[in-house]
Order: structure tokens, then C-alpha cells, then sequence
């Protein structure tokens, strides 16, 4: 008899899934990880966002995390606080972001899109205003990481009934009594954090990542998909190597940032710098368990 206790209750059937869902399902099948990019929507501007947008399948991306711009991040390192101030300064806003998945999906009906950020811009916005225009857009997951459990009704258990996977965070610290309570709503994948800190702060140490996937899967049957510190191909491949996810977004924001000009402006460099730096990660990830 498995140990598997199957706490996360939103494993997703064939006939409710998600493109999120569909994803990971068919990356199992070919065998290998997905790679999974955060990008800050509105940095620099609009239309470099949606151009890196529209590149990043191309270039390797299995899922796209799409950050939605706010004054006060928490969890996130300085190389994303300042994309998110960059966009900001360029003027996007929640409705911006929305705009910018609606308009990349026209082009691309298949690859998952998940908004990451806060609450507070939501909460303003409106919780059941924001989920049908989410949704109208495009989008298939949230991932909002100053919600916790405790408060899963604010906007977990709507985004579920809406049909949006609320994909959870869990750390080196989630220890067995609080994983279950973690696991509990949680649907798409398990984005696991392999270190502790805010992004971009450090190189994860593998062999713990490796023990720690282990440890959520005998708990649920979503993919783990492991980010914070994932920097180039070979980190990439290792990470590839046990868990069904790889996630990088420091790098990438960096890879952009350091392709702009004097005053933050793109350059002719910019769509390219951030795919080029998106493949490699991509064959890093292919390469994992081969």
C-alpha cells in the first residue's frame, strides 16, 4: 500500500485540468523536467515585456511566471525588487499585466501562464473582479506569497472555484507538521524554494534540494518544481535531475537588466539577451536527466 498521503485534494482530473495540469503531464511522459521562467511584467516597458514574453517559449520555456509589479515585495532579492520598480516607473499596473497576458495569448494558446506577486494590489482590485479577468486573459496559475494557508478563503479557495491552479511555496523550513497544512489547497505544481533567503541570494546545496523534493512527493502527487538560485545550465541540470521543475527568475531579470541602457531604457540587445540566456538554461534543463 502507498504512504502517499494525498493531501493536495486539487490533483487535477483529465476533464478539469489545467494547461498547467497538461503541461507537466506531458513533460512526465517525454521525461524530463519543465523549465519554468519569471519575467517582471512592464520592465522595462510594455512592449519589450511582451516581446519577451512572445520569445520565451521559442527559447526553451515550459511555464512563464509573470510578476505583477509592486511597491512592497517581501520574498523577492534585489534584482527582482528593481525590475518590479522599473515597471513601475514605465507605469504598469495590475490592469497592465492583465493586458499583457491577454495579448500574448493571443499568439500562444497553449503555454501556462502564472501571475506571482502580493496580495495588496488584488485585494485592492478586488478579489472576485480580479479572477474573472484573470481568467478572461488567459491565465492558469497564482502564485501570491503573503497569503498563508490560514488564509486560503481570502483568494486560494476562489481562484480553485474559478478554475485557476494556487500553486504554494513550500522551504527548508516547511517541516513535517506544517507540510500538510502547506499541501492542502495547493494545485499545479509545489513550487519548492531550495534556499533560504530571497531570490538570487545563493547557490542551492543539491543534495539537500534532492532530499527535500523527496520528502514533499511522498506527501503529494503535484509536480515539485524547485527555484531560488538557479543561475546558468549546470545548475539547471542538477536541479533537473530530481525534480519535475526547474525555476529561474533572478537570472533572467538580470540577464535583461544588464542589456539596458544608462537610464533602464531597452536596447536592441534586450528580447535577445534574455533568450539567449533562456535557451541555455534549456538545454541545462534537458540535460539533467539524460
Amino acid at each position: 500500500m502507498s504512504s502517499r498521503n494525498d493531501s493536495s485534494r486539487n490533483d487535477s482530473s483529465p476533464n478539469d485540468s489545467t494547461r498547467i495540469d497538461r503541461r507537466f503531464q506531458d513533460l512526465a511522459r517525454e521525461g524530463r523536467a519543465a523549465l519554468v521562467t519569471f519575467v517582471m511584467a512592464g520592465d522595462p516597458d510594455r512592449a519589450t515585456s511582451l516581446a519577451i514574453l512572445q520569445a520565451l517559449p521559442g527559447a526553451g520555456a515550459d511555464v512563464i511566471e509573470v510578476g505583477m509589479p509592486f511597491t512592497d515585495p517581501m520574498a523577492d532579492g534585489p534584482a527582482i525588487q528593481a525590475a518590479g520598480l522599473r515597471a513601475l516607473a514605465a507605469g504598469a499596473t495590475l490592469l497592465d499585466t492583465l493586458s499583457l497576458v491577454a495579448e500574448f495569448r493571443q499568439g500562444d494558446p497553449e503555454t501556462p501562464i502564472v501571475l506571482m506577486g502580493y496580495y495588496n494590489p488584488i485585494y485592492v482590485h478586488g478579489v472576485e473582479k480580479f479572477l474573472i479577468e484573470a481568467k478572461e486573459a488567459g491565465v492558469d496559475g497564482l502564485i501570491v506569497v503573503d497569503l498563508p494557508p490560514e488564509e486560503d478563503s481570502e483568494l486560494c479557495l476562489p481562484a480553485l472555484a474559478a478554475g485557476l491552479n494556487f500553486i504554494r511555496l513550500a522551504t527548508p523550513t516547511t517541516d513535517a507538521a506544517r507540510l500538510p497544512a502547506v499541501l492542502a489547497n495547493t494545485s499545479g505544481f509545489v513550487y519548492y524554494v531550495s534556499i533560504t533567503g530571497t531570490t538570487g541570494a545563493a547557490t542551492p546545496d543539491f543534495s539537500n534540494t534532492a532530499a527535500a523534493v523527496a520528502r514533499i512527493k511522498a506527501h503529494t502527487s503535484l509536480p515539485v518544481a524547485v527555484g531560488f538560485g538557479v543561475k546558468n545550465a549546470d545548475t539547471a541540470a542538477a536541479i533537473a535531475a530530481h525534480a519535475d521543475g526547474v525555476v529561474v527568475g533572478s537570472a533572467i531579470v538580470e540577464a535583461l537588466r544588464a542589456s539596458l541602457d544608462e537610464k533602464d531604457r531597452a536596447t536592441a540587445s534586450s528580447v535577445e539577451a534574455v533568450r539567449n540566456l533562456v535557451a541555455e538554461i534549456s538545454k541545462g534543463v534537458r540535460a539533467g536527466r539524460s
